[in-house]
C-alpha cells in the first residue's frame, strides 16, 4: 500500500515555540510510520495573507467589478493563478491529511487575553495560535487563497459531498487560557462554539473528513514538565491518528435544497424528542451535543 501523505499547514513565528515543537513533533512521528510529510511554513515563506487581483496572472473577466471569487475560478480553470496559490493547491491534491498547526488565542490558531496557541491538522494538517478565538491572518490569508471556488469546492460540491470528502483535515493549535475558561460556563464560551465556524464553516464545507482537534490548553502557563507530558500525548496519538472516525456532521441530502436548505420535516421529526440538538450549529433549538466539535462519536 502506497505511504500516506501529510501536508502541515504551520504558522508560528518562532522556531523555540511550543507550537514549533509540536509540528516537528508530528514530523517525526509521522515520518517514522512512513508517511511522507510536507510543511507549509506560513511566516518562513513569507505567504501573502491578502486575496487580491494580484493573485491572477493573466486577464480578469471583469476589472471594474472584481469578484474574488469568480475570478479566481476561471483562473483556476485557466491555470493562470499564481505560482504561490499553484504550489499549495498541489501539496493539498496530494495529501490524505491536512493539519493546521497554529497558535490561536492572541491573546498570543494559543489563547491568556485570551492567548490561544491552535495547532491544526488537514490532510493537510495545521499547526497555530489562535488569535482572537481564529486563526491567525496569515493562515486565514491560507485558506482564502488556496480554497479557491472550483479547485475547493463548488455549489454543488460542498459538505458531506464535498469535493476533498476522501480527504481528513484537523486542528491542532494551543491556547493561552486554561480549559475551564473555554467550557459551557467560562468566560470564553464553550470551545465547540468556537470550534464551529472553522471545522464546518471551511473543514468540512470542502468535504473533509474533520478529525477531532489537538488542543494543548495554555502550555506557557503550566511546568516543564506539563509541556513534556503534551508532547508526549500528541505523539501517543499521532501512532493511530490516521485511523481515526471523524466528528459527526448532519449529511448534506438532511437538506431540502429546494426550500432554502433547511432541514427535512421527516429529519427534523425523527429527532424531536431527543434531547440535544444534531450539531453546535444545527441545534433545533435545544441544548448543544455535549463535545460535538471536540470528540467522535457523540
Amino acid at each position: 500500500m502506497a505511504s500516506k501523505k501529510v501536508l502541515i499547514v504551520y504558522a508560528h513565528q518562532s522556531s523555540g515555540s511550543f507550537n514549533s515543537a509540536a509540528k516537528d513533533a508530528a514530523v517525526e512521528v509521522l515520518t517514522a510510520k512512513g508517511c511522507t510529510v510536507e510543511v507549509s511554513d506560513l511566516y518562513a515563506m513569507k505567504f501573502k495573507a491578502t486575496a487580491t487581483a494580484e493573485d491572477i496572472t493573466g486577464n480578469v473577466k471583469n476589472a471594474d467589478h472584481f469578484c474574488y471569487g469568480e475570478e479566481t475560478k476561471l483562473a483556476w480553470e485557466a491555470g493562470t493563478l499564481t505560482a504561490d496559490i499553484t504550489e499549495e493547491q498541489r501539496k493539498l491534491t496530494e495529501a490524505d491529511l491536512v493539519m493546521f498547526q497554529v497558535e490561536p488565542e492572541l491573546v498570543c490558531f494559543s489563547f491568556v487575553k485570551p492567548c490561544l496557541c491552535y495547532e491544526l491538522t488537514l490532510s493537510p494538517t495545521s499547526q497555530f495560535p489562535m488569535y482572537w478565538f481564529t486563526v491567525p491572518a496569515i493562515m486565514k490569508g491560507w485558506m482564502d487563497r488556496v480554497l479557491t471556488l472550483g479547485f475547493a469546492f463548488t455549489h454543488e460540491k460542498r459538505y458531506s459531498q464535498g469535493i476533498f470528502k476522501d480527504k481528513k483535515a484537523m486542528l491542532s493549535f494551543t491556547t493561552g487560557s486554561q480549559e475551564s475558561m473555554f467550557s459551557a460556563n467560562g468566560i470564553n464560551g464553550d470551545m465547540n462554539v468556537t470550534l464551529w465556524p472553522l471545522q464546518n464553516g471551511i473543514l468540512h464545507y470542502c468535504g473533509f473528513q474533520v478529525l477531532a482537534p489537538q488542543i494543548f490548553w495554555a502550555p506557557s502557563h503550566v511546568p516543564s514538565e506539563a509541556r513534556g507530558t503534551m508532547l508526549e500525548s500528541w505523539r501517543t496519538r499521532m501512532q493511530g491518528l490516521l485511523g481515526e472516525n471523524p466528528l459527526a456532521f448532519t449529511p448534506l441530502d438532511c437538506f431540502d435544497g429546494e426550500k432554502g436548505y433547511q432541514l427535512k420535516p421527516e429529519v427534523h421529526e425523527k429527532h424531536a424528542a431527543k434531547e440535544f440538538g444534531l450539531t453546535v450549529g444545527i441545534h433545533l433549538g435545544k441544548a448543544l451535543p455535549p463535545n460535538n466539535q471536540m470528540k467522535a462519536g457523540v
